[in-house]
């Protein structure tokens, strides 16, 4: 019997799904053992379900191959096969609301990748090297669900990664007015090519609001966003495979040197550092030299995907300081946050075995 804690899947056929899987591969505290999807998929094998649709660049791993997919809205039994679970469902807000809380009240935790808890008042949404304290509100949570073990935490959306870790390295600094411009991967839309949208629906306002969300603090139970700095936003799609690059534009309330904001940006080291959590970078945020970087094809998988790099630091005629930024949208903006959240949760003993 596997020492490793049971974990589940929910959305597991779709692209986030499918890179929770491939992570999780030998990963050495948990083991994929139940997926789930839409009622379509349910009875399939994985292998089966999944076709010709494999989108990571490794083989989908064998583990997994055979598992009979469940359906997701079946929540007693999946429930009833797992420690915890991870969730990408497709479904509209209210549905990933309802069955996100659903599983918790299984005395299941839920470590969510979709955006529909990520401004519950009781629920916590965290990177972990930024806000690991926010957990607690767990504990106020489970009261509200009745549960004593059963909770919902999320992840934050993927393209705030790209600067969001920056700014908090440089807190004592108190940026109060940053701007940026993010862009956001599409791998498989015709429009795409040789092309670049200037709207993402949500996305602007995602990027401009969750940052202060994580940077709040548990007040009476609920997590109270900061307001400052204040963030406006310009989101555009741009046809790179992987990638969120975003430009940023900062003003301080003390005049930091570029030298002193470069050195506060490779030092920053967070909770899961001092852990060693399996998932964690060893070097949070790296900084280039050259002119020319970051790029998505030299830089997005830096510390395989959960590190961010920066460039680009110069004084700027209007704002104080402007970078330009670059996150990983599937790894650390997405799966791999998750993951890293699910091992934080663990070392704190959020997550134990059923």
């Amino acid at each position: 019997m596997s020492d490793k804690l049971k974990v589940g899947i929910l959305g597991a056929t779709g692209m986030v799904g499918q890179r929770f899987i491939a992570l999780l591969e030998n990963h050495p505290w948990f083991e994929v053992v139940t997926v789930a999807a839409s009622p379509r998929s349910a009875g399939k094998t994985y292998e089966e379900a999944v076709g010709d649709r494999w989108k990571m660049d490794t083989p989908m791993p064998e583990g997994v191959k055979k598992l009979i997919v469940h359906n997701v809205n079946e929540v007693e039994q999946v429930a009833a096969t797992v420690d915890f679970v991870f969730s990408a469902v497709d479904m509209s807000k209210e549905e990933i609301k309802a069955i996100e809380e659903a599983y918790a009240k299984t005395e299941t935790p839920v470590v969510s990748n979709n955006s529909a808890h990520r401004w519950t008042p009781d629920v916590p949404m965290v990177v972990p090297e930024i806000n690991p304290e926010h957990m607690k509100v767990i504990d106020f949570q489970k009261k509200r669900l009745g549960t004593t073990r059963g909770f919902v935490a999320v992840k934050p959306n993927c393209s705030i990664q790209s600067y969001a870790p920056v700014l908090t390295a440089w807190k004592e600094f108190e940026p109060y007015q940053a701007i940026s411009g993010a862009g956001k991967t599409f791998k498989d839309w015709p429009e795409m090519v040789g092309n670049i949208i200037p709207y993402i629906g949500g996305e602007e306002e995602k990027s401009e609001k969750e940052p202060l969300r994580i940077w709040g603090k548990i007040e009476d139970g609920v997590i109270v966003p900061a307001t400052t700095p204040v963030i406006t936003c310009q989101c555009i799609r741009v046809p790179v495979l992987n990638g969120h690059t975003a430009a940023v534009f900062v003003k301080f309330k003390k005049n930091p040197t570029k030298e002193q904001l470069i050195e506060k940006l490779v030092s920053y080291k967070g909770v899961p550092q001092e852990l060693e959590l399996p998932s964690a970078p060893k070097q949070f945020i790296q900084y280039l030299e050259e002119d020319n970087r970051p790029q998505v094809s030299m830089d997005v998988d830096f510390e395989h995907g959960m590190g961010i790099s920066v460039g680009r630091l110069r004084e700027d005629t209007v704002y104080d300081w402007k970078f330009v930024g670059l996150s990983h949208n599937t790894v650390r903006g997405a799966a791999g946050g998750a993951v890293l959240c699910a091992e934080l949760l663990k070392a704190q003993g959020y997550i134990t075995k059923k």
